[in-house]
């Protein structure tokens, strides 16, 4: 069988193995890599129903990663999902009625990023020797708050890597921030930008396409790579998850084989409502994928315009992963609904590149039918943690509360009462301040650490390590730059 190859959403000769997508991260026009067709499922859901997760991701990984050996992969497996899990089964999902949360936060950083970067090094490594690649690898990412820990977590002193961490420094959550400015790391580098996600992730993509500042690092011994959600490594472990999902469900005897199921995803950067659009594409029974937006409802109005549009204000929110206007996956959704055609897909791109904003075709807009959207403002958002926690006694962090109101407002508007899988993206530890003043109105002055000890009081449930070892981690990352002043911190902490 042939290997399956993947191409850049902006230009048609850019094709490439997957583990040179791995390594690239993006492509050199700025574009993300596809794969050229998406797999069918290579088992029953009857026999993914018997399986662990390990298991789940092997069967997944291997239909997308052809130029792995099944070796490398399992290697690449096992490393990633172990006891830095505090849960042998990996992913729980808990019931609470007619909603299933997918609980992705039981990682090293306590947040669904850990799900794909707990393997992404070592698929990138792996694909460093494939490709004959002798440089350093400089993982350069932005982070709307949960990617910036994760990536350091899982790239800190790994051989033959750097990674430099850009994150809005007023738009992360306290828990957020302390865990990455105290990483450890002779590699790792963190940077606070005056500016929002959107400036960080645009900042970071410039440089990716700046073709004097690659020769400088080719010039230097490096290359650099994305661990951010634009790298096809990222997306791919992400699908695994909803696959477990359903399974799951099938397996407690909650839904009967090929019977449908809804997934709510809280969405800001769309990588993680995507794989599960590519979960359903490959043949798991997802009916519905709902798009659940905060107060900068981008995605939603799209969803119900055809018009995607960032020049609008930009809200800061108590779930600041979701905090962004400018959705850097939607491109790969963009370029399969406009025929798979670069050419239109990069117009569209220009078009957003320089005015802000493009309009779909009915013709593409069509096609987007598997998908509804919906948005939460913030009082419904505080409402829905302490209604979940009064009705079930299960916290949920703001972004979860999100999906889940979202959830409910389209139950209400539709009357489809399917199961439904919600993405539960981070711990309500990450969020103690926000959480707690859902539940008590407290939180004004009082210590994070001091509100977490209450809040694992009210609940039973006990604060993560990640977080009780944060008290008192000395600060190693103190440095911040202006928006403009991004490649000047690479090139300092490169040395070049």
């Amino acid at each position: 069988m042939s290997d399956l190859m993947y191409r850049s959403t902006r230009r048609a000769d850019d094709v490439v193995t997957a583990s040179r997508a791995v390594l690239n991260g993006l492509s050199a026009d700025g574009g993300l890599y596809v794969p050229e067709s998406i797999p069918q499922l290579p088992r029953t859901m009857g026999e993914f129903a018997k399986m662990d997760y390990r298991e789940t991701a092997f069967e997944i990984l291997k239909c997308f990663l052809t130029d792995y050996t099944d070796e490398e992969l399992r290697h690449c497996v096992e490393g990633a999902y172990d006891a830095k899990f505090d849960d042998e089964r990996i992913v729980p999902v808990t019931g609470t009625g007619d909603d299933y949360y997918l609980e992705l936060y039981h990682g090293p950083t306590i947040a669904f990023k850990d799900m794909a970067l707990s393997i992404l090094p070592y698929l990138m490594t792996i694909a460093a020797k494939k490709q004959g690649i002798d440089r350093e690898i400089v993982i350069l990412t932005a982070t709307s708050g949960d990617t910036g820990k994760a990536a350091l977590a899982g790239f800190a002193d790994v051989p033959g890597t750097k990674i430099i961490v850009f994150y809005p420094k007023d738009g992360v959550s306290p828990i957020q921030k302390l865990q990455m400015v105290t990483q450890k790391g002779a590699n790792t580098c963190v940077i606070g930008v005056d500016g929002n996600f959107d400036d960080c992730q645009t900042g970071v993509k410039k440089m990716f396409t700046d073709a004097a500042m690659k020769e400088e690092l080719a010039a230097a011994g490096c290359m650099f790579s994305s661990a951010n959600s634009i790298n096809i490594g990222r997306l791919v472990p992400q699908v695994v998850y909803y696959v477990y999902a359903y399974a799951r469900l099938l397996s407690r005897g909650v839904i009967e084989e090929g019977e449908p199921i809804n997934v709510t995803v809280p969405t800001g950067n769309f990588g993680n409502i995507l794989a599960a659009y590519i979960a359903k594409k490959m043949g798991t029974p997802i009916d519905r994928l709902i798009c659940a937006s905060n107060e900068n409802r981008v995605l939603t109005d799209f969803f119900e315009s055809g018009v995607y549009d960032r020049n609008r204000e930009f809200i800061l929110t108590s779930s600041p992963s979701m905090d962004i206007l400018i959705s850097s996956n939607l491109e790969r959704l963009i370029y399969w609904i406009c025929g798979s055609s670069p050419e239109r897909c990069m117009a569209l791109m220009k078009e957003l590149s320089e005015t802000g904003k493009y309009t779909i075709t009915d013709e593409m807009r069509a096609q987007l039918k598997d998908f509804e959207a919906g948005s939460a403002a913030e009082a419904d958002v505080f409402k829905q943690i302490r209604t979940v926690f009064g009705m079930w006694e299960y916290l949920l962090d703001p972004h979860t509360a999100v999906a889940s109101r979202v959830t409910d407002a389209y139950r209400d508007a539709t009357g489809d009462m399917k199961p439904c899988v919600i993405a539960s993206t981070a711990s309500p530890y990450k969020f103690t301040r926000n959480v707690m003043y859902a539940l008590t109105e407290a939180g004004g002055d009082e210590d994070d650490f001091d509100l977490a000890n209450e809040m694992s009081r009210i609940s039973g449930v006990p604060v993560p390590k990640a977080v009780t070892e944060l008290r008192g981690a000395e600060i190693r990352h103190k440095s911040t730059c202006a928006v403009d002043e991004m490649p000047a911190k690479v090139r300092e902490f490169l040395g070049i």
